[in-house]
C-alpha cells in the first residue's frame, strides 16, 4: 500500500509537468478505480437468496442483511407505501438475488440483522438504490457509509 502511494505521488509530479490533462485524467481514474477493484476483492463475499424489501435482504446461509445507509419505503406498518417498497424490492432483488456479492458488515441492529454494504461487480448497492430513485440516505446512520456522508 505504501508503495501505491509513492508511485501515485510520482506519477502526479511528472503529469504536473505534462501539457496532456486528458491523458492525467485517464491515468488517475485507471490508478484509482484499480485501487478501488483490489479493495473490493479482498472484502468477504456472500451469495444473497432474496431480498423481502428494498433494504433487507437474506443470504444463503440465513444470515440477514440490513443494507446500511439508506432507508427505503416499507411494505407494511403506518407509513407503508407498498408499490413503491415492491419497486425497490424488484430492482434489489434483480440487482442482487441469487447473486455472490462482496459485503461489508458494520454492525448488528436491534433485531439482529447484519448491517452492511453490499457490493456487486465494484458497484456499491446501496449508493445504486439510492441514485435510481429507489431509497434515500438514512440521515441517522449516513456516518457508516464514506459514499453518504
Amino acid at each position: 500500500m505504501v508503495q501505491r502511494k509513492i508511485i501515485l505521488r510520482q506519477l502526479v509530479y511528472l503529469m504536473n509537468k505534462s501539457r496532456f490533462n486528458l491523458i492525467k485524467i485517464i491515468l488517475i481514474t485507471f490508478l484509482f478505480s484499480g485501487f478501488s477493484s483490489e479493495f473490493h476483492a479482498r472484502m468477504p463475499t456472500t451469495i444473497i437468496k432474496s431480498c423481502y424489501d428494498g433494504d433487507t435482504c437474506t443470504t444463503i446461509d440465513g444470515e440477514k442483511i440490513r443494507l446500511a445507509c439508506i432507508d427505503t419505503p416499507e411494505l407494511e406498518g403506518k407509513k407503508a407505501d407498498p408499490i413503491a417498497a415492491k419497486e425497490a424490492r424488484d430492482f434489489l432483488n434483480d440487482v442482487v438475488g441469487n447473486t455472490e456479492v462482496s459485503i461489508r458488515r458494520i454492525a448488528t441492529d436491534r433485531y439482529g440483522r447484519t448491517v452492511a454494504e453490499l457490493y456487486s461487480e465494484n458497484i456499491n448497492i446501496q449508493k445504486l438504490l439510492v441514485d435510481e430513485g429507489y431509497g434515500q440516505i438514512y440521515k441517522k446512520y449516513s456516518n457508516q457509509c464514506e459514499w453518504s456522508k
